[in-house]
């Protein structure tokens, strides 16, 4: 029986990880799982009740490592995760993604010879500046198993001079996970006042999300996201759940007086940008999913959108994900006020670009990836 570690740090982690554990958990003749969560982040919304909605157990081991410099948490979670190895003695590794677990495991893993998995390896964004497109790097370097999502990420470890036995195109978990998530989900999954603001959006709506440094700490390039997306919120309510930096930098801006904020009631919600809390996963994905258009600078809802066909605009220079541009739904335009105004008129009328599925990306990613470890 092989023993397995798998490690995550924030919640997205935990949604590529939870069909990972589900399929191993279906076949406990060969794996015995073994959950980590560093801690890396701490999210109040991580309750029992988010690991029963994914289908998996709470983490046997929780390291509380917190937040911190990129050097104090990287360090902080390799200390304590060596202490579950050593405890534990693992046959594999498997870390997703690019935070600072990833990488912090990766190299815990490797220093004590243990076998190290990369599931949604070979992504590259070619924007160093990006603490993640670091940790994607140093990640693959050490990485025995890559599993990628997309053609490119293959092509990509190919030519960095990898073994191409050891790369494993699967698809994406984070697909599988969406699907698992929208089987089961219903409005008495989803907190009462989403439902209600649901029941009063009009056919047509947008949901948007924004936290990223690079657009939400320069006071320009905010001042002009925000303008881009007012014009748009002329024709459509836009819902966007704020994240705690991004409604500081707002207020330091004098930038939130153009949003309103979101009260029960009955009337119907009209044309404007509407302020919530953040949000849990169930709680978005419910509003999101039959939006018109989704405003991201995130890299997850690239993906969930073009398997949805759900015109995305991403607000970022590049995008470690080009499939979801090139054949998805996606459109990249970093902060171009011009391009979001235009593109969001196009969603708005319903003539978006042609967009397809990319391959594999069926809700079987989790399977492939099972079978391929059996064979280690």
């Amino acid at each position: 029986m092989k023993k397995i570690l798998l490690v995550a740090g924030a919640r997205p982690n935990f949604m590529k990880i939870a069909p990972v554990l589900r399929e191993m958990e279906r076949n406990t003749h060969v794996f015995s799982a073994v959950l980590v969560h560093t801690g890396q982040h701490y999210d109040q919304m991580m309750s029992t009740t988010f690991f029963e909605s994914l289908g998996i157990k709470h983490p046997d081991y929780n390291l509380e490592v917190g937040s911190g410099s990129h050097a104090v948490q990287t360090a902080g979670i390799m200390v304590k995760f060596e202490e579950v190895c050593l405890k534990e003695k693992p046959d594999w590794v498997i870390v997703v993604g690019d935070v600072n677990s990833t990488v912090a495991a990766g190299l815990v893993a490797k220093k004590l010879n243990i076998g190290l998995a990369h599931i949604e390896a070979g992504l590259r964004s070619r924007d160093r500046r990006m603490p993640e497109e670091i940790n994607r790097m140093a990640t693959d370097a050490i990485s025995d198993i890559f599993f990628t999502t997309e053609k490119e990420g293959t092509e990509n470890l190919l030519k960095e001079g990898h073994d191409p036995s050891a790369v494993h195109f699967v698809g994406h978990v984070m697909i599988d996970n969406l699907f698992h998530q929208l089987e089961s989900l219903s409005a008495d999954r989803v907190s009462p006042a989403i439902v209600d603001i649901k029941k009063r959006l009009t056919s047509r709506y947008v949901c948007m999300t924004m936290h990223r440094p690079s657009n939400v700490d320069d006071k320009a390039t905010l001042t002009r996201l925000i303008e881009a997306v007012r014009i748009i919120a002329q024709q459509a309510p836009i819902i966007f759940p704020c994240h705690p930096r991004t409604k500081k930098n707002l207020e330091v801006f004098s930038l939130l007086r153009y949003f309103s904020p979101i009260s029960a009631g009955s009337r119907p919600i009209v044309p404007g940008i509407y302020m919530t809390e953040p949000l849990g996963y169930d709680d978005f994905l419910y509003l999101w999913k039959d939006s018109a258009l989704v405003l991201t600078d995130s890299g997850g809802l690239q993906e969930e959108t073009t398997a949805l066909k759900i015109p995305c605009i991403t607000m970022r220079e590049t995008t470690e994900r080009p499939i979801t541009a090139e054949i998805g739904s996606n459109v990249v335009v970093g902060s171009d006020a011009k391009k979001i105004i235009t593109l969001g008129k196009q969603a708005l009328a319903g003539t978006w670009k042609e967009c397809r599925i990319p391959d594999f990306w069926d809700g079987n990613a989790s399977g492939r990836i099972i079978e391929a470890l059996k064979k280690t």
